[in-house]
């Protein structure tokens, strides 16, 4: 069996392809997931017909990285993915149920022929958004504070309802891009809205992360830690402050490419606390990563599959440019 352990450092390149399949799971799917959490706000049907359409090319593609980034963790880190999984099998069920009955509920309510049926699916695909989208940050806290903590508690509910608010911008700036008229106004007033809680949200878990463990405390504010880390923090003040002034002026693409980098940099900022923990504070990614020739005989197949399904991905945005209509696509 072929071994590139020998020149290749493995476990740091699938540390690094993990992680860029998650943020792309997490920028790509959390928009229209966010569109899901402020479904009902919508002021008409015609609106909720555009949200809708502008993501029915999009949604299900958007879910093959949260497939594949769960492979990747299970073949590359087994470790880490014995230890993690059983201690997140409700969040992950639960998680996996909202996404489950917002599938159903996305292709159903094309389907319904009554007002009621519309708003039962409309109903169940706004609480599935919300669920999946709760559970993942919940998931997310959990993490941060140690696998071996249990999900349930005040910090990673706290990160839950964050990601709630966050995704949320990140569906109303996208609505900003892809539509007009009044779903559009709606939007950019959805998103001035969210911002607050955004703004309160990062504060929140960026000053209560560091009290979390020292480790991170250290990382964060030692010397020179400190210099390399903290311009992160003024790009992340920067960007939200740039995104506001897009906001009221009334820019159509700037807010959504804004959002993303502030969700980069909050990636960021989470990646060089917990860093090279992938059971974050007991076993690096190096420990955790299974054999060299397990993981360069999977590095074969990520070559070839992963350039497909960016190539798909990349292609679907690109047909699907522009603004979207309320006329019925299925």
């Amino acid at each position: 069996m072929f071994d590139f352990s020998s020149f290749i450092d493995l476990p740091l390149t699938f540390a690094y392809l993990l992680a860029f399949v998650i943020l792309l799971y997490v920028l790509l799917d959390g928009f229209d997931l966010g569109i899901g959490i402020i479904f009902p706000f919508a002021p008409s049907d015609r609106c909720r017909h555009k949200m809708m359409n502008s993501i029915a090319p999009f949604w299900d593609g958007n879910e093959t990285w949260l497939v594949f980034g769960g492979m990747l963790f299970f073949a590359a880190f087994p470790l880490a993915y014995a230890i993690i999984l059983p201690n997140f099998y409700i969040p992950i069920i639960l998680m996996l149920l909202g996404l489950i009955f917002r599938g159903a509920a996305f292709e159903f309510r094309f389907k319904s022929k009554t007002k009621t049926e519309q708003k039962i699916w409309d109903c169940s695909f706004h609480l599935g958004s919300l669920c999946a989208t709760f559970f993942q940050g919940v998931m997310l806290g959990s993490f941060i504070q140690g696998s071996e903590n249990s999900w349930f508690g005040s910090f990673s509910f706290s990160v839950g309802i964050a990601l709630v608010f966050g995704y949320s911008l990140l569906g109303s700036a996208w609505l900003i891009m892809k539509t007009d008229g009044r779903t559009q106004n709606w939007a950019r007033g959805a998103a001035l809205y969210v911002m607050i809680f955004v703004s309160f949200g990062m504060m929140l878990v960026s000053f209560w992360t560091p009290l979390l463990e020292d480790k991170i405390l250290v990382r964060w504010f030692s010397d020179p830690n400190i210099f390399y880390l903290a311009p992160v923090c003024l790009m992340a003040i920067l960007t939200m402050l740039l995104l506001t002034r897009a906001l009221i002026q009334k820019k159509e693409k700037q807010p959504f490419f804004l959002a993303i980098l502030l969700f980069v940099l909050c990636y960021v900022g989470i990646a060089a606390s917990i860093y090279p923990y992938i059971l974050p504070y007991k076993i690096s990614f190096t420990q955790a990563a299974a054999a060299g020739t397990s993981l360069s005989f999977l590095l074969v197949g990520v070559v070839f599959i992963l350039p497909v399904i960016l190539f798909y991905t990349a292609f679907s945005y690109r047909v699907f440019r522009g603004k979207t209509s309320h006329h019925k696509m299925y």
